[in-house]
């Protein structure tokens, strides 16, 4: 098992519900990072640490670099936001966050869209492979 998966987790429910908070608020219709800002003071205000930026080493072959990754926010460190505002969720925003994830080595994420009517609609919780065995 991965060693933020347990912790992950645990903060996950509370994590929805403040974008549900955020969502009652705000309603759907507003660019992203409308939704990104005010969530991120919801969990702020919530107790939860969140940065929306990282540096990360990437490692390809011979080649190594650290690149910012723009990720919407990471939540207490091992779990993982990508904010939409669309409407509808494709396969390459799972893959995205995925992709993240996996550069971050997070265990758990969830793609939120903000654009539905009833937030839990548009949440999607993600897994890495093989991180909660």
């Amino acid at each position: 098992m991965h060693a933020l998966f347990a912790k992950a987790d645990a903060i996950t429910k509370s994590v929805r519900g403040g974008a549900i908070e955020a969502h009652r608020a705000l309603g759907p219709g507003l660019l992203e990072g409308i939704y990104e800002r005010c969530l991120a003071h919801e969990l702020k205000l919530r107790g939860f640490e969140c940065i929306n930026q990282k540096q990360v080493s990437v490692a390809y072959k011979d080649l190594k670099f650290d690149e910012a990754l723009r990720f919407d926010l990471l939540v207490n460190g091992c779990l993982l936001l990508e904010l939409k505002a669309v409407q509808g969720v494709l396969p390459i925003h799972k893959a995205q966050l995925l992709s993240y994830m996996k550069l971050v080595d997070v265990p758990l994420g969830l793609l939120i869209n903000f654009h539905e009517e009833i937030l839990t609609d548009g949440v999607h919780r993600m897994i890495l492979p093989r991180a909660n065995l």
